[in-house]
């Protein structure tokens, strides 16, 4: 891990997703107490509001403000990204880090399987809702929170919605793979306008995304994993380093690890898999390509 160099955010405003706890609520009090305006998301609104009340008190930053919506129904993504679009002066910081381990074989609002409705499609929704404002804010950061998990896993685009049974950790290793393809993408498409985008692993981190998940694997998070696992301050800083580091002004589409570049799985580095993908979520979104 490289030493940390504090840079000032000032006069920015970040977006950070899934910030009620964990990692997202590390990096949006990180980024606080840098001096940003943060608009702290959750699912629930009296945890998001706690969230970013608590954040205020810690840094001493009164520009710390909550916004909610459930990613598992596209409507309200799409009244979210309204929401900013409308209230925001400029967007120079969006961090899609809201993600889940699901597992049980659950479905979203609009019908498709629940972990990647949450951890791919909502964050492509948003994010595409959002470039208009990202764009007029140039020089802007999109910054993806995917995972070493995505190396476990190619995309079968026949049963993206896991008809087929695969098991809490497949499906989440795909939905990482999805956010990897997507950051691709979108760096290409945004190539030119100012706007980066560039993805992450984290690390293996101590929070709520594994309550979820199946309890063989939370039995072992919670004994032998303990000794390895990283707090959620420390799974932030790779975030924290992309939204906030000069050097890294310009660089886009890279996949970063413990603040240094990565190089992803070969299968997130397929431009046919990433166009595809774009277009099947699109189409599950309804959004216009």
């Amino acid at each position: 891990m490289r030493s940390r160099t504090i840079c000032s955010m000032n006069g920015r405003i970040c977006v950070v997703t899934g910030a009620t706890h964990g990692i997202g609520f590390a990096t949006a009090r990180e980024l606080a107490a840098r001096g940003a305006t943060v608009l702290v998301h959750g699912r629930d609104p009296g945890r998001a509001a706690a969230a970013a009340e608590g954040i205020r008190r810690d840094t001493g930053n009164p520009e710390v403000r909550s916004v909610q919506a459930d990613f598992a129904e596209l409507a309200q993504v799409r009244r979210l990204a309204q929401q900013l679009a409308t209230s925001l002066p400029r967007l120079d910081v969006l961090i899609n880090n809201a993600g889940l381990m699901n597992g049980a074989r659950s479905r979203s609002a609009d019908g498709y399987e629940l972990t990647f409705a949450v951890n791919h499609l909502a964050p492509f929704l948003l994010t595409n809702l959002l470039l208009d404002k990202l764009k007029a804010s140039a020089p802007a950061r999109v910054i993806v929170v995917s995972s070493e998990a995505h190396r476990r896993s190619r995309l079968d685009f026949g049963d993206l919605m896991n008809a087929g049974g695969a098991g809490a950790m497949a499906v989440y290793s795909r939905s990482k793979l999805a956010n990897a393809l997507f950051a691709r993408t979108l760096a290409a498409r945004l190539a030119g306008t100012g706007v980066t985008v560039n993805s992450l692993h984290p690390g293996v981190v101590d929070t709520h995304l594994f309550h979820d998940s199946p309890l063989l694997l939370r039995a072992l998070l919670a004994s032998v994993g303990r000794l390895f696992m990283l707090s959620p301050a420390q799974g932030a800083r790779t975030s924290v380093y992309l939204a906030t580091a000069p050097e890294l002004a310009g660089r886009s589409g890279g996949y970063y690890r413990d603040c240094r570049p990565d190089t992803p799985s070969r299968a997130a580095q397929s431009d046919a898999d990433a166009a595809r993908l774009w277009q099947e979520s699109a189409r599950l979104t309804g959004l216009a390509t």
